[in-house]
Order: structure tokens, then sequence, then C-alpha cells
């Protein structure tokens, strides 16, 4: 069994061992200007936006139904807009946490920062009679659709 030795913090480790949680941090012991210095952890700090904001859309016969996951949030940090050319915006922020100079974080994995996302409606549908509602941490926007106008057929008599 090879062990390594650490140069940054002194200790060895056994590279091999899958249950080892002592992992390498290059960054650790460096002094960073700012709120860096006490989370350590990159990615997540107000620049990082939740841009892996997941958001379903499907369509039933009576309507366009999207669903998003917004863990956390309350209605009044969502925004749900319709701008012309039929575009519903979907946009929101989730706040940066108040840091206590006498906490440590060992771990900061939960995104911060803003997100919008934007979906060109259909022409079937009715831009003045759509309705959000948030459930548990996930919204539901109901974009109903007009009914289908079906091709008025007329029969031709043949004459002779």
């Amino acid at each position: 069994m090879s062990l390594i030795p650490s140069f940054f913090s002194g200790r060895r480790t056994d590279v091999f061992d899958p249950f080892s949680l002592d992992i390498w941090d290059p960054l650790e012991g460096m002094q960073f200007p700012g709120s860096l210095a006490k989370v350590p952890s990159f990615g997540t700090g107000e620049t990082t936006a939740i841009a892996n904001t997941r958001i379903d859309w499907r369509e039933t016969p009576e309507a366009h139904i999207f669903k998003a996951d917004l863990p956390g949030l309350k209605k009044e940090e969502v925004k749900v807009e319709v701008e012309e050319g039929r575009v519903l915006q979907i946009s929101g922020e989730r706040s940066k946490e108040d840091e206590e100079r006498n906490e440590k974080w060992h771990r900061v994995e939960r995104s911060m920062g803003k997100f919008m996302r934007r979906f060109r409606l259909p022409e079937n549908a009715k831009m003045d009679e759509i309705n959000a509602k948030m459930e548990n941490g996930v919204l539901t926007v109901m974009v109903p659709k007009q009914e289908e106008r079906k091709p008025e057929v007329k029969a031709i008599d043949i004459a002779g």
C-alpha cells in the first residue's frame, strides 16, 4: 500500500482508501480578500447564479404546464412575467445568508444568486389567463390553450 505525504497539511494520507475524507485542497491556508477567506469552497459567492434551475414544460390538451424546483425560495422571491412576443419569463434570487464572525463554515454547496429562464410560448397560448402557484418549493405555471379551430369542411355536389 502506497502512502503519499501531504505537503500542505503535514499529514500523510492513503490515496487508495475509498473512505478517506482527507482530500487535498490546493488553496488551503491561502489568504483571500473579503468573504472568500471565510468560505472554504469556490462557486458560492454572490456572482454564482442558480444556473441549473430545472424547469419542466409539458403540454396537455388544455394547457402548457411549467414546473420549476425552487427549494428554499418564498413566492415573494420569485417573479413570473409575460413579455411582448409571447415570452414567459421566470426569475428570482436566493439571498446570501448572514455570516457571523464566530462561525466556521466547513462546506457551502447551496447556490446563491439570481436566476432567469425564458420560454417562447406557442400561438395557441391564452396570454391573459396565465396563473402561477408556489407549493412546497415547486413553482407551477399554467398557460391555458385556445381551442383548436378545426377547418370547416364543406361538401361540394358533383354535377353530371
